[in-house]
């Protein structure tokens, strides 16, 4: 989860324009909003916020939020808007580039009254900027923002395309870089140059003078740079994903009319050849049954407690209607709307990105409501617990594993493709679900094993006393799809293969394969596979089938994880043991 720093007297003057009498010990209170507050001293307050809660990034848009939740003023879910004047062209060549382009402009924003002021504006603009990119941007793939002097600029503005050898002067150079030495040399390029991988022609946005004022989503002109004699504001969202655009113009003109701004808009002509103006700032209306809010919050609400709970949360209540005629007769589906239902209309600001679904606006109402005075319930239908047949197994395998002195631990399912094939020579790439918009570089991928998790923990934990004796029981994915896993690793200068064929045996006693006239077998694994030592490593196979593998760690593997100790360990397919063991209860 995102966290954000700031300062109480930024805090202070943006709420004073609300009318708000600041108080940081108020602050406190908004936890249930859609954050923690995890610091609050005299000089900051440091907030962790919900990654659903992209509408609170910064010191204009939280005092935005928390000026109707904890200050119970009316809420606006609208914006007033004035048009600009000023129009921007798209060319058509956008469509297969970069077609999704918003803009505002934003003038006369108050940054400040003095030097140390304006620069902590600057920088509070600048950190929004990157924490939209990273939330609701998704890296800049989805949606990138710039932000520039609108002084410096000579309006009105098109969106073209160039090739790389086009040459402009980017954000903090002083020199004219061709689009392709951006790419490959400048910090930001390097960075983000894979969004435009495969790509001829690259977008860049210019003005009448055809200076430069974008190169998204890489990096602005540098003669548009917001400098402390900024006060009026030109903003341009581009991207592939339109709402997410247009949250992200929203919320960027948001804090810049929390600090005294008006928003104006921009006339655009898109790469469809359609005229459209942004921002939007008219709120959205959604509906829920009243069925819905009453069965999953146990409470009835009249009028008046929905009114005061939706405008907590930044909404209005409008209305109760009948369903319509033409109703479904049996819901299928907890949205659907049936005969005899009443439906609640609410309107809610048309930045709220999170807001996908009417469970959503159940949740809003039990925050804003609170959860403390939702009443209580019993459920309609007992239903007593039950083991389940993979259940009692696994609890079978963790007793034993137990009971062989292991120490049992839970690592993350998220892991990298280091770790699960490079450092442990499993070559199956091919089975790994990659996530598609990793946070870190050691986070990309589900694990496909849990034994390189263990030689991390093991890692981490190299200046502790020897043995370390340590097993994990839990969920891989392979082809994605969950599969049940064990696996046990001990470090000691003692063991080896011997000690590790010694505890599979017992777990195999303790499987009960001989009551039922199961064998199993070790097979030597081939050179270079897995993490095992030449000669120390074995397929195990039960009736035929490989269940796991087990042996003694190579040192060449133990170096890539900084180990020096002897390691020996197994990794066990659990789902398939379980279809070959039998029950010795039953």
């Amino acid at each position: 989860m995102p966290t954000v720093k700031f300062n109480h007297l930024d805090l202070a003057k943006i709420q004073s324009r609300f009318g708000i009498k600041y108080s940081k010990d108020l602050l406190n209170n908004i936890g249930n909003i859609g954050c923690s507050v995890e610091e609050n001293d005299e000089e900051e307050i440091e907030i962790e916020i919900f990654p659903d809660r992209a509408d609170l990034l910064s010191p204009g848009t939280l005092a935005y939020a928390t000026r109707t939740f904890i200050h119970n003023q009316k809420s606006t879910p609208s914006l007033d808007i004035k048009p600009s004047g000023i129009a921007l062209d798209v060319d058509e060549s956008l469509k297969n580039v970069r077609p999704v382009i918003f803009a505002a402009v934003v003038k006369g924003v108050n940054t400040g009254d003095n030097d140390e002021e304006i620069n902590e504006f600057i920088q509070t603009i600048m950190d929004h900027q990157e924490k939209l990119h990273f939330s609701l941007g998704k890296r800049r793939s989805k949606a990138s923002i710039g932000v520039h002097d609108l002084a410096e600029l000579n309006a009105d503005f098109k969106v073209i395309t160039v090739d790389g050898e086009f040459e402009f002067i980017p954000l903090a150079m002083n020199n004219k870089m061709k689009i392709h030495d951006i790419l490959s040399k400048h910090p930001k390029g390097v960075d983000y140059a894979h969004l435009l991988s495969g790509m001829k022609n690259y977008p860049l946005i210019i003005d009448q003078n055809n200076s430069v004022l974008s190169f998204p989503p890489i990096i602005n002109g540098n003669h548009t740079t917001v400098k402390n004699s900024t006060k009026d504001f030109f903003i341009d969202v581009t991207g592939w994903d339109p709402r997410a655009c247009e949250c992200c113009l929203l919320l960027v003109c948001l804090e810049l009319a929390a600090r005294g701004g008006t928003i104006e808009s921009v006339e655009i002509n898109d790469c469809n050849n359609q005229k459209i103006v942004t921002p939007n700032g008219d709120s959205i209306t959604h509906k829920l049954t009243e069925r819905l809010l009453e069965s999953m919050l146990g409470k009835k609400f009249n009028d008046v407690e929905l009114s005061n709970a939706i405008n907590k949360m930044g909404g209005n209540f409008l209305r109760k209607t009948e369903a319509p005629e033409h109703s479904l007769e049996k819901a299928t589906k907890m949205s659907d709307v049936i005969l005899g239902d009443k439906i609640i209309e609410i309107e809610m600001p048309r930045w709220r990105f999170d807001i996908l679904h009417p469970i959503d606006l159940v949740e809003e109402i039990a925050i804003g409501h609170g959860y403390e005075d939702l009443g209580s319930d019993v459920p309609k239908t007992p239903l007593p617990g039950a083991q389940l047949s993979s259940s009692n197994f696994t609890r079978r395998v963790t007793n034993c594993l137990q009971g062989l002195g292991l120490q049992q631990i839970t690592s993350l399912t998220l892991s990298n493709e280091k770790d699960q094939f490079q450092h442990v020579r499993w070559n199956e790439k091919e089975i790994a679900t990659i996530l598609a918009n990793p946070i870190t570089v050691d986070h990309t991928l589900l694990r496909t094993n849990l034994l390189p998790g263990l030689l991390r923990l093991l890692s981490a934990n190299k200046h502790n006393e020897l043995p370390q004796r340590v097993y994990e029981l839990g969920h891989v994915v392979r082809n994605h799809s969950n599969e049940t896993h064990a696996s046990w690793l001990i470090a000691s200068p003692s063991g080896g293969f011997a000690e590790g064929r010694g505890m599979l045996q017992a777990i195999m006693r303790d499987m009960a394969l001989d009551k039922f006239g199961v064998n199993y077998e070790l097979k030597e694994i081939k050179e270079n596979h897995g993490p095992w030592l030449k000669g120390r490593g074995a397929e195990i196979i039960v009736s035929g089938i490989k269940i796991g593998e087990m042996g003694e760690i190579d040192p060449y593997v133990s170096k890539n994880f900084e180990l020096s100790v002897p390691i020996h360990g197994a990794e066990l397919f659990l789902d398939k043991l379980r279809e070959l063991v039998q029950d010795p209860v039953h």
